[in-house]
């Protein structure tokens, strides 16, 4: 990220840019700030259809304490996957956590650049073959095999600023970086008791 911001530019995006500047300071002078570990815990609740609730997370040295209430978000499945519309399906989460990660991260570095976004919407397809989940052919992965966000930005930039932007921004963004390479999940049973 550059360190060109100025109030203005980052304003106009919706950013402190003192703010990310003491943020960026303090993350320079402390490494150990930049760690954070988010979590998210699961319920569920029958059928295809389960309950995550998000609260607290910890980030920049310690417990966050900010959130006095929970996030809750219901996964369902429509009826061709045997739910009932209960809410968007797990897959439909992903995508989500993957357009607001890439918007949050192009509005952030277009403000450290200078660059004041007017307006931006994505598109985001995810390509998913049934036959994976239900172990009907090996070959076939269970999760998505491709996925293609299409933006549409409005920016006080050439359009070669903007492009070198969303490149920047492929392998910055948490959750594109998350999707576009291996990362080890760990699935483990809790003891019984």
């Amino acid at each position: 990220m550059t360190h060109q911001a100025s109030a203005a530019n980052a304003a106009s995006n919706g950013f402190d840019a003192k703010a990310m500047m003491q943020t960026i300071d303090a993350i320079k002078s402390d490494r150990k700030l930049a760690r954070f570990e988010f979590r998210a815990s699961n319920q569920w609740l029958g059928a295809g259809m389960n309950r995550s609730t998000i609260q607290g997370f910890f980030g920049a040295g310690a417990e966050d304490t900010s959130r006095t209430t929970p996030f809750k978000f219901i996964n369902g499945e429509p009826p061709v996957l045997l739910g009932q519309n209960e809410s968007a399906n797990p897959g439909e989460f992903l995508l989500h956590s993957l357009a607001g990660c890439i918007t949050t991260t192009t509005v952030l570095h277009a403000a450290a650049r200078g660059i004041r976004i007017e307006s931006m919407s994505s598109e985001v397809v995810g390509d998913v073959d049934l036959q994976g989940l239900l172990d009907l052919d090996k070959s076939v992965p269970a999760g998505f095999r491709q996925i293609t966000v299409t933006v549409k930005i409005d920016a006080d930039c050439s359009d070669a600023e903007l492009d070198q932007l969303l490149e920047f921004v492929h392998g910055h963004s948490p959750v594109s970086d998350t999707v576009s390479r291996p990362v080890p999940v760990v699935l483990k049973r809790a003891k019984r008791g």
